[in-house]
């Protein structure tokens, strides 16, 4: 067990300046009021259910959706409008057209990453070059113990923001994922404007 220390003269004048400088709680605010129970909370046989309505069986049922999950990247690109060709839209889509050039971003920092990104789609425009494959990798895969959902891969993410920023939205017509044979959702089909 061990003692209590006894204050100090100067401790003793602090807490006395402290204490003439505080005032008291007014009296309705020092009794609690009495803690309300919810009524979901309460026992069954304690509640007062709405008669349920009635239905026939295989009856359909309108529901509304609760849940708003955000958008990805894949979501967003897909449904963004088509500006190119929509003949060519197809085929590469189907992955028919060839890159002219191809930039691996996979293993790059988001700091190493955006201006080598720059570097290289305002290079093949001023090159002439119309399609670019950029490849940025799918991701780690998710760690099932991680107590926050993630999404996978930071630069997936990341890229096709930095297209629609300058300088480089002024170089870009079209932006979509690639086909599977050039790297599926782990790469981008960036489709340019043509140099001026």
């Amino acid at each position: 067990m061990t003692r209590r220390r006894k204050l100090h003269p100067e401790e003793m004048d602090l807490w006395k300046q402290v204490t003439r400088s505080t005032e008291p709680l007014p009296d309705k605010l020092k009794s609690h009021p009495a803690p309300t129970v919810d009524p979901a909370m309460s026992r069954p046989s304690e509640r007062k259910d709405a008669p349920l309505q009635s239905f026939d069986l295989g009856e359909k049922v309108s529901r509304t959706e609760t849940h708003v999950f955000p958008r990805t990247t894949a979501d967003r690109l897909h449904n963004a409008p088509v500006r190119m060709d929509s003949k060519a839209y197809q085929r590469l889509k189907r992955g028919k057209l060839k890159p002219d050039a191809r930039i691996d971003l996979h293993g790059m920092t988001l700091d190493q990453a955006h201006p080598t990104l720059n570097r290289f789609i305002m290079g093949a425009q001023a090159k002439g070059h119309r399609l670019v494959l950029v490849i940025t990798g799918k991701g780690a895969p998710q760690d099932p113990y991680d107590p926050a959902p993630r999404r996978r891969g930071v630069l997936k993410q990341q890229v096709p923001l930095w297209m629609t920023m300058a300088p480089l939205s002024s170089a870009i017509l079209q932006v979509s994922e690639a086909h599977l044979k050039h790297g599926g959702s782990g790469a981008y089909y960036v489709y340019l404007r043509r140099g001026r």
